[in-house]
């Protein structure tokens, strides 16, 4: 059963449906920076962070007739997570993201930081184009987000998280997260204020880790607000909507990504349920955002 599991579910989590689907082997841990590194040393690729944004590609996502942007702007970037000083409304996320020039997946958080000693971390700064052209060269592909949540509830029926329904915040540490308030204090009781090593914390019942909180993953679906209603009655292998929607920016296109990140926070997102189902533009990268492979049976 797919869908949402409890009040903090959102309208987009419903009607929860019967889903069955196909047998798939899918990676224990999200792909790391060493794993990213590799392909990119294999092949020569170049993650869309790296490059200037295309404005022609980039008007097509915006209401007509937005205004282009400074050419200062339209250079190599990337999305930063940069804490408040005070508490913030919750409903702004430019209060807490900036784009930073020369931010990719090298630099997680801009010029004058990078990777080194992380080649266990997961890579970040990656858009959907740039998952996908890992799955390719590695033989793998990315989950429907059918797959992804199947392989998040580890086994367990109807439960909030892969880890059954206690709280997040209650007992012992599962998983990387956002712990005191959000955006602007941060206890650090998982001692991790930004992403962690994977497999840091305990996998599910099907020995996956970092299904709920660490950093966002991409799936393979378009994301609309309204694709549950379409399979109300019941879907096998279902692959999504054959185009993007959400109300709340109709002339983007977007892709479905799961698991929440260590800036979940029940306060805000609650991320890491695993119904909870949130959404990028393709050619995002964001400091909080990965993604695992999975391969057909």
């Amino acid at each position: 059963m797919m869908g949402g599991d409890n009040a903090q579910a959102s309208a987009d989590e419903f009607p929860k449906h019967k889903v069955t689907i196909d047998g798939f082997w899918v990676d224990a841990t999200e792909v790391t920076n060493a794993e990213f590194a590799r392909f990119v040393k294999a092949t020569g690729y170049v993650t869309t962070a790296e490059r200037k944004p295309d404005w022609a590609e980039l008007k097509k996502q915006l209401p007509p007739g937005t205004e282009k942007p400074a050419d200062s702007l339209l250079v190599p970037a990337s999305l930063v997570f940069s804490q408040p000083k005070q508490a913030v409304a919750l409903n702004d996320y430019t209060q807490w993201w900036e784009w930073k020039k020369g931010a990719n997946w090298r630099h997680p958080q801009g010029p004058g930081s990078n990777i080194k000693g992380k080649d266990n971390y997961p890579v970040v700064q990656v858009s959907w184009f740039d998952a996908v052209a890992y799955c390719k060269w590695a033989g793998k592909r990315l989950p429907t987000e059918a797959e992804w949540e199947w392989a998040a509830r580890g086994g367990l029926q109807n439960k909030i998280y892969p880890w059954g329904d206690e709280p997040v915040d209650q007992g012992k540490i599962k998983a990387n997260t956002w712990q005191g308030h959000f955006p602007n204090q941060n206890t650090l009781r998982d001692k991790f204020y930004g992403a962690a090593p994977v497999a840091s914390f305990s996998p599910n019942g099907y020995g996956l880790y970092d299904m709920a909180g660490n950093v966002w993953e991409w799936c393979a679906d378009y994301y609309n607000s309204n694709y549950y209603s379409s399979i109300a009655h019941g879907a096998k292998d279902p692959k999504g909507p054959t185009a993007s929607y959400d109300p709340e920016e109709p002339y983007t296109k977007k892709r479905v990504i799961r698991g929440g990140s260590f800036l979940c926070n029940d306060s805000y997102c609650s991320g890491y349920r695993v119904a909870r189902r949130m959404k990028s533009t393709e050619d995002s990268g964001m400091e909080h955002l990965g993604f695992r492979c999975v391969q057909d049976k």
